[in-house]
């Protein structure tokens, strides 16, 4: 299982486009979170944008899914002839309502013709098989009403992806032991919300999760001036990466 960083920001930048990272494993490319930018990051790193057969949202922040009508727009257009593979969208309860709107603003763009669209929303609790041996399951987190986290499945590898969230003690404990635990840093702790992860909270979260490798995403600009690795070291000793748009790292299956 490979994870991709697609997209580790949060306001215009350069150097990061909004939130999104892709999720290779057997016939399955998962997107995890698609905000504005994501699709043509995609295209710059070099990714088959074409190819994606799942996406599934944390939550419905415009941050994390602005870019699906993009994508939409393009597995219709892009290519000749159009795409024809299905798609499944997967979402909280409410991510059917959040199509319809896209499609009540932008029309036939977005209305996928030429290929079949299944949308699943998923409860906290649930877990939904994806093909390739291949599942996901959610847990609610404090961010929005409908905000959940994602842990994606094959063999014994095992991705953990906080979507947004704010400090909860037992979001370490469902995530413990993951192979790769994909957190929101959003903030510093001197500018800390409680609707969001600061590098002192992350810390709990990992001394709690013990993940092998805490990787690091969704950065506003002042939380990248102050020293995140080593706040978080004083509680957490493993491995810490803050991701960069285009990162990816291989999870073994076993």
């Amino acid at each position: 299982m490979r994870l991709t960083t697609i997209g580790t920001g949060t306001v215009p930048s350069p150097a990061r486009v909004n939130a999104g990272h892709l999720v290779e494993a057997g016939d399955v490319r998962l997107v995890l979170d698609c905000g504005s930018g994501v699709a043509h990051r995609m295209s710059t790193l070099g990714l088959d944008w074409l190819s994606v057969t799942h996406l599934a949202l944390t939550h419905f922040h415009a941050d994390h899914v602005l870019d699906l009508p993009t994508l939409l727009v393009a597995w219709r257009y892009g290519v000749l002839p159009p795409r024809s593979q299905p798609v499944e969208i997967i979402g909280p309860v409410g991510v059917g309502t959040l199509l319809e709107r896209f499609a009540a603003i932008f029309g036939d763009t977005v209305r996928a013709s030429t290929f079949p669209i299944t949308v699943r929303e998923i409860r906290p609790g649930e877990t939904l098989d994806l093909g390739s041996g291949v599942s996901i399951e959610a847990r609610k987190v404090p961010h929005t009403d409908e905000s959940i986290a994602y842990c994606v499945r094959r063999g014994q590898a095992r991705l953990v992806y906080t979507g947004d969230t704010g400090m909860d003690d037992e979001l370490g404990g469902w995530a413990r032991h993951c192979d790769v635990l994909l957190a929101e840093c959003s903030l510093p702790d001197a500018l800390a919300i409680p609707t969001h992860l600061s590098p002192e909270r992350c810390a709990a979260l990992a001394a709690a999760a013990l993940p092998g490798c805490l990787a690091l995403t969704h950065f506003y600009p002042p939380v990248e001036q102050v020293d995140v690795p080593a706040i978080i070291a004083r509680r957490f000793g493993g491995a810490i990466v803050l991701t960069t748009d285009g990162w990816t790292t291989e999870i073994e299956e076993l």
